[in-house]
């Protein structure tokens, strides 16, 4: 990592930290989840500082995700790079979730994926109406992770599983419905905030700047997600869309056109993912399951390839393997989840230095 790519300094009592990468509109690396990981837990012990800001340089977005192109070039070449990066960025993920001062979270723009994890187990979190959000993982033959199964698995009824499987880049206004984020405000007023924050708690500024949060498309479909998503199976969801479909429901029709151009083994282990996630009572737990089904995702072909379509050749056009839900092969969908053994990550949430794991 160049010292540029992520940026820590303490303004006041503040300690600001800057995804610094705004051409990759901030992808996350493993040298940056490091930084950060190696300086939250300073800032945490230290007297100085109150509460942090997370930012993303740049007007595109806090961060797109996980630097893709570096897993694609990793597993190309048989590396443990990425086994390492996500070790460190769930661990990272773990004690943003349970840090013991404000971690406000400015959401603006794109916030995807790995940019989910380090903004929405934050306390404070705050959208802009120019933030598109989601965990877009089915695209690319991949399963949300970074805590994204928890977090959609809690959000109302069956909108969190809806989001997880089409992958949708969302509003603000849905981000705020599934339970991504906290707040509205006006990105036109986020430097007079972050100026506020300099000296003052969070919340005791906050209130100024939140603006009414806009109505959900997501609330207003809630009855027929609920009905449709409930399956336990794939196949199930979409067969109760295509008759929604069939009566009229354009959004259902949107859906599994959607979901034909998805991953069919992501699909399915996402759905199971989920449906493990919600019976878990921890981010850790959630996060230990994410990772043993990330680490065998990296063996397979529909990972490379789904990054291959996406992002290195941009044909959109991947060729999954196997090509249709019926075909994914129920032993490989539970052997995702088996112990990874010695590899296991076992998480502490409350570890604030490397000796406490």
């Amino acid at each position: 990592m160049t010292e540029s790519e992520v940026l820590f300094e303490v303004r006041g009592t503040l300690g600001v930290i800057t995804l610094n990468r705004p051409r990759a509109v901030n992808a996350l690396t493993g040298s940056m989840a490091s930084a950060m990981l190696d300086t939250l837990r300073a800032w945490a012990d230290d007297p100085a500082i109150d509460q942090v800001l997370v930012r993303g340089a740049g007007e595109r977005g806090l961060c797109a995700g996980g630097d893709i192109v570096a897993i694609h070039r990793d597993i190309a070449a048989g590396g443990t790079q990425t086994e390492e990066f996500w070790a460190t960025e769930y661990r990272l993920n773990s004690l943003i979730n349970a840090y013991p001062k404000p971690y406000i979270a400015y959401m603006d723009g794109l916030v995807l994926g790995g940019g989910v994890g380090i903004s929405a187990h934050g306390s404070h979190r705050l959208v802009t109406t120019r933030t598109r959000s989601g965990m877009p993982e089915t695209t690319i033959g991949f399963v949300p992770d970074v805590g994204g199964t928890f977090l959609l698995s809690r959000s109302p009824g069956e909108s969190g599983t809806h989001a997880a499987l089409t992958g949708e880049h969302l509003g603000a206004a849905e981000v705020l419905y599934l339970g991504l984020a906290d707040h509205l405000i006006d990105f036109n007023r986020a430097e007079e905030l972050f100026t506020a924050l300099q000296t003052q708690p969070v919340n005791e500024v906050l209130a100024d700047f939140v603006l009414a949060p806009p109505t959900s498309q997501l609330e207003a479909w809630q009855g027929w997600l609920d009905a449709a998503y409930a399956g336990t199976e794939v196949e199930d969801i979409v067969s109760a869309l295509e008759v929604l479909a069939a009566e009229g429901n354009q959004e259902a029709k949107t859906a599994v056109e959607t979901l034909a151009k998805k991953s069919p083994t992501a699909l399915k282990l996402t759905l199971a993912s989920l449906r493990r996630a919600k019976g878990m009572t921890t981010l850790e737990e959630v996060l230990e399951q994410e990772y043993r089904v990330g680490l065998r995702a990296l063996d397979s072909s529909d990972f490379p390839e789904g990054i291959r379509a996406q992002v290195i050749d941009k044909d959109y056009a991947p060729a999954w393997n196997p090509a249709t839900l019926g075909e994914v092969d129920a032993s490989v969908l539970e052997a995702s989840f088996a112990s990874l053994g010695e590899r296991e990550l076992k998480l502490n949430p409350r570890a604030l230095s490397d000796a406490a794991e």
